[in-house]
């Protein structure tokens, strides 16, 4: 009775399911470490296993009911990394207690448990129903219900998010940070990101780097360079897509009852997180390739954005910097994955896909039609918000 699941599969960068990366929790494992967590008491069944990526992850039966472990690469998140989030959640467990859970903590009050290889965590399972579970990142809500609830779950996030002041995370694998576009020279802040990533740094030279910077992503961020005054800092989520999301049911008009994975949590902006919230959900990337595929669904972008305003409007000078953000809002994680690729699992083949196709891919569909659609929507619906 050790998994459900006899041969499980993981979220693979081309919407397949394909073998994960690491191996999946056992009964053992997970037994031998909630024995240290008096909320849990060992494990007497793994109940289902997380097809993400990047790391490895099971909903657990315990004596005292069911939680959720986690298990990382201590190459990709360390101690130091974990208790950077987990520092974040508390914070926000105490100000949205009906949306965010804490860390379990072992009986020494330690909420990260380390061997040689691994770094775990726990936490209680998040009340409601797991409606997205097997959703890609990519892929659209499934109403516009949900949407509005996603907007308005994100706002209040933010307004607890308000009052936490730690800096920015140190540099690491797999991070959705703010350094490269956020002033008004980016070479250098490029050539700075590159240069604490010696993998990624030669595999960017090879492509040339700089020229992409200057034919394709300067142009964007000349746009975004007059709204940075508008982006004040906070602390974020950063992959505020719908899996990430626990709800009341199915229906579109279910509540939201809880906000997990917060892996990507970082000191960015409202800003950036919105217009990551609208990369996640809005465009279906997947099927870009598709002739004529209408992959932007406006409806939803409206109803995210009606949702989050409802609780905080957005300036004039917000709004213009959400358009202007949105074709590289995804870059640095992009570069990010593009490292983990190359440097953690020595996959060059997936590191192409991460770089050309993500990084490289994604900025350039906002040159084409249906991109500049969606550009002009946000700024249409930019030139209506108040000059405040």
């Amino acid at each position: 009775m050790a998994i459900t699941q006899p041969d499980p599969k993981a979220h693979g960068l081309s919407g397949e399911l394909e073998p994960p990366d690491w191996p999946p929790l056992t009964l053992p494992e997970v037994d031998a470490l909630l024995r240290r967590y008096p909320q849990a008491g060992g494990a007497t069944r793994i109940l289902s296993v997380s097809p993400r990526p990047f790391s490895a992850a099971s909903v657990v039966e315990t004596p005292q009911g069911p939680v959720f472990v986690k298990r990382h690469a201590r190459s990709v998140r360390d101690r130091a990394a974990l208790l950077e989030e987990h520092s974040f959640l508390a914070h926000l467990a105490a100000n949205l207690p009906h949306l965010v859970q804490r860390a379990l903590a072992t009986r020494d009050a330690e909420t990260v448990t380390c061997t040689a290889e691994w770094t775990y965590e726990a936490f209680p399972l998040s009340p409601g129903i797991d409606v997205y579970r097997d959703a890609l990142s990519w892929t659209p809500f499934h109403s516009t219900g949900h949407a509005r609830a996603a907007g308005l779950a994100l706002a209040r996030l933010h307004r607890a998010a308000a009052t936490y002041s730690a800096p920015a995370r140190a540099s690491g694998q797999l991070s959705a940070s703010y350094s490269i576009f956020a002033g008004a020279n980016p070479e250098p802040n490029l050539a700075s990101y590159l240069a604490q990533r010696p993998n990624l740094k030669r595999y960017a030279e090879r492509r040339n780097w700089r020229a992409s910077l200057d034919e394709l992503l300067l142009p964007f961020h000349r746009k975004l360079t007059p709204w940075l005054p508008y982006l004040q800092p906070l602390w974020t989520h950063n992959d505020l897509h719908a899996s990430n999301l626990m709800w009341s049911g199915p229906e579109p008009s279910a509540n939201i009852n809880g906000i997990i994975d917060f892996g990507l949590a970082d000191r960015t902006s409202a800003v950036y997180d919105l217009a990551t919230a609208i990369e996640r959900n809005i465009v279906e990337w997947l099927r870009i390739g598709e002739p004529n595929a209408k992959v932007v669904h406006l409806d939803h972008l409206d109803a995210l954005l009606g949702g989050y305003e409802e609780l905080s409007p957005l300036s004039y000078g917000q709004s213009q910097g959400l358009a202007a953000m949105l074709p590289i809002v995804h870059c640095e994680f992009a570069l990010s994955e593009t490292d983990y690729f190359l440097a953690i699992l020595n996959s060059p083949e997936k590191a192409y896909l991460a770089y050309e196709g993500y990084f490289l891919g994604h900025a350039q569909w906002f040159l084409g039609d249906e991109g500049k659609r969606l550009l002009r929507h946000l700024e249409e619906r930019a030139e209506r918000s108040p000059r405040r």
